[in-house]
């Protein structure tokens, strides 16, 4: 997978309309299409760089002003796919680092941007689902490497101000990390 993109709507029949114009604008791939809390729609498509740009901006102007968000990640790192999928297994983490968004594609972006730029293990990037249209993101790593990856998702141009609120977890105990999967 070269690249993904999102375009997120607070309208179903609108979301829907942006899924539609995104897979005509161009040839990608969906990945996802659905529901994400009541009245939130969301749409993920990957393939070539070029083909997911011009299917956002398609899905963009479909979305009209029901759009919340939409993202490009050229390059995306194959843990943010694993991790939007559901939750890994983990064993016992030195550090947990957690990330509330207002949006799921900000989520997605800090995903991203979390393991580009330190060494953690994405363990689920959860969706919306039941959280009044939030998301977040988890992961683990040494303690300095989960602090370096929430400095850079704070200093990301991609968060666009949507994260909502973050905290490193220091040898967090198993049976809260078990109560997250």
């Amino acid at each position: 997978m070269t690249a993904i993109g999102v375009v997120e709507t607070n309208s179903i029949p609108l979301g829907v309309q942006a899924g539609d114009a995104m897979l005509k604008a161009a040839q990608v791939t969906l990945c996802s299409a659905q529901t994400a809390c009541p009245g939130k729609y969301f749409v993920v498509v990957s393939g070539e760089v070029a083909a997911i740009r011009a299917a956002v901006e398609a899905g963009v102007e479909g979305a009209g002003t029901s759009l919340i968000d939409s993202l490009v990640i050229p390059n995306v790192d194959n843990q943010v796919v694993v991790a939007m999928m559901g939750a890994s297994a983990v064993g016992a983490a030195e550090a947990l680092g957690l990330v509330e968004t207002f949006s799921l594609a900000s989520s997605i972006s800090a995903a991203d941007t979390a393991v580009k730029t330190a060494q953690v293990e994405l363990i689920e990037v959860r969706l919306g689902r039941g959280m009044g249209g939030k998301s977040f993101l988890i992961f683990t790593g040494q303690v300095s490497s989960v602090e370096a990856a929430l400095k850079a998702i704070a200093a990301s141009e991609e968060s666009k101000g949507l994260i909502a609120s973050s905290v490193v977890i220091p040898s967090p105990h198993m049976d809260m990390v078990k109560a997250l999967l």
